[in-house]
């Protein structure tokens, strides 16, 4: 009996391992081939006349200037200035407003004092301040960082009040019950409840990070993937200003596949429990 048995199990194991690469390369065709499709109307809408190349050439010349950028050190220097300023304001909107929206959340007279300011506040669209945070702050590092620390605050502090609001109140309940302290109940059951809607707005607000900075940058600074764009479109260097962008996006992307990880890994709770 034993001599049959292994025949029988080893194609079975192959089956599976090739199934599984099948659906890897499956999902990476679907997930790639628009964005193949757009690369390549990029490369042939200029060179057969579609646009004209000077103001929007092929794909080809701007990865040529792209790497050109790369390895004379210049895209890395404004990168760098860039995702400093973006991660430095994005970080402290994350740590004002996650622990201000679970008290605003959990606390009716907390909700009751800030929710007007609030309500005034997120209507005000962050670059509308820019003059302000410059007259006030300076043309300098403050300024800019200040205007993404604006921008990031309230999608994070407004998911985090709806996450804490919608709690299961059977979750509470049982909580309370079995006579779980407060900050227990904080740390064991609305945090751990309310991740999923507040990576939400954590995600909204790393996008905002990146596009308010860009627009700060390109009013007044020296260096920095805005000032980048900017300098190069008054220069009339049109694909080092398409590499710019297009590294712009390549971090946006980047930035959303890192905090997508992050909120699987810390929501994994949830992910078990529908499986």
């Amino acid at each position: 009996m034993l001599g049959f048995e292994k025949p029988i199990t080893a194609p079975m194991q192959t089956s599976k391992r090739i199934s599984f690469s099948f659906y890897w390369v499956q999902r990476l065709v679907k997930q790639s081939i628009v964005i193949l499709l757009l690369l390549i109307l990029w490369e042939t809408a200029p060179r057969i006349g579609l646009v004209d190349s000077t103001f929007f050439p092929p794909f080809s010349k701007v990865a040529e200037s792209w790497w050109g950028l790369l390895i004379s050190g210049d895209l890395y220097a404004h990168f760098q200035a860039s995702i400093l300023r973006s991660f430095i304001g994005f970080g402290l909107g994350i740590v004002i407003a996650i622990p201000l929206g679970i008290v605003i959340g959990w606390y009716p007279l907390a909700n009751e004092l800030l929710n007007p300011l609030l309500e005034l506040f997120r209507n005000t669209a962050a670059l509308a301040l820019l003059p302000v945070f410059i007259l006030l702050l300076g043309i300098g590092e403050t300024s800019k960082i200040s205007i993404v620390l604006f921008a990031c605050i309230f999608p994070i502090l407004l998911n985090t009040i709806n996450a804490v609001r919608n709690v299961d109140p059977l979750l509470i309940k049982s909580a309370k019950s079995m006579g779980l302290p407060s900050y227990k109940l904080f740390y064991k059951v609305i945090l751990p409840a309310s991740i999923p809607t507040i990576f939400t707005g954590i995600r909204m607000a790393a996008a905002s990070s990146i596009l308010v900075l860009i627009a700060a940058e390109m009013v007044g600074a020296k260096e920095g993937l805005g000032y980048l764009i900017n300098y190069s479109q008054q220069n009339f260097q049109i694909p080092q200003m398409y590499a710019g962008i297009l590294t712009i996006s390549l971090l946006g992307v980047a930035i959303n596949y890192l905090l997508v990880s992050l909120e699987r890994r810390f929501s994994s709770w949830k992910t078990n429990s529908n499986e």
